[in-house]
């Protein structure tokens, strides 16, 4: 995990690769998990024996499911010290240019993008690439930018 001290120590890093995530399997029932949570209940996701007859010989995962796990690789990977508050902002640029069988195992690539300064903080954007287990092309490729508000104002913009 990178320890980052502040905001400057942010900026310090920007353009460098931060860490490679723990891989993690995606079962079927994580991909029914999240069928139900988001009422997304195509038959490619959570219908095993018609998704064997479908283009992909079996259920996928869910694009979002792909893209909600980020959040968990970048917390594993770093570490930002002296936050009061941290909040998801928003993504740019997400793509996924090769599906997600079930029994994948993916994990996260994270580099650090980019670091703004805003009020009380800054946003960072964070460039994720989720790789698949002997595939050699990424599942997803994403910027997720997040707010990180600290106490002390040097730290921001005022």
């Amino acid at each position: 995990m990178r320890v980052f001290d502040g905001a400057d120590s942010l900026r310090a890093a920007v353009d460098e690769e931060i860490g490679v995530g723990s891989w993690l399997e995606v079962t079927q029932n994580r991909i029914d998990m999240f069928a139900e949570a988001t009422n997304d209940r195509q038959w490619i996701h959570v219908y095993p024996e018609r998704a064997a007859e479908g283009p992909f010989a079996g259920t996928i995962a869910h694009g979002y499911l792909t893209l909600s796990l980020l959040s968990a690789w970048i917390m594993e990977v770093s570490e930002v010290t002296g936050t009061t508050m941290a909040v998801n902002y928003g993504l740019n640029r997400v793509r996924w240019p090769a599906p997600v069988p079930v029994g994948s195992r993916l994990r996260g690539r994270v580099t650090l993008a980019e670091v703004e300064d805003i009020a009380g903080g800054v946003q960072v954007t964070w460039q994720v690439s989720v790789e698949r287990e002997g595939s050699e092309r990424p599942v997803c490729v994403a910027e997720n930018l997040n707010r990180l508000y600290f106490s002390d104002a040097r730290s921001s913009e005022e």
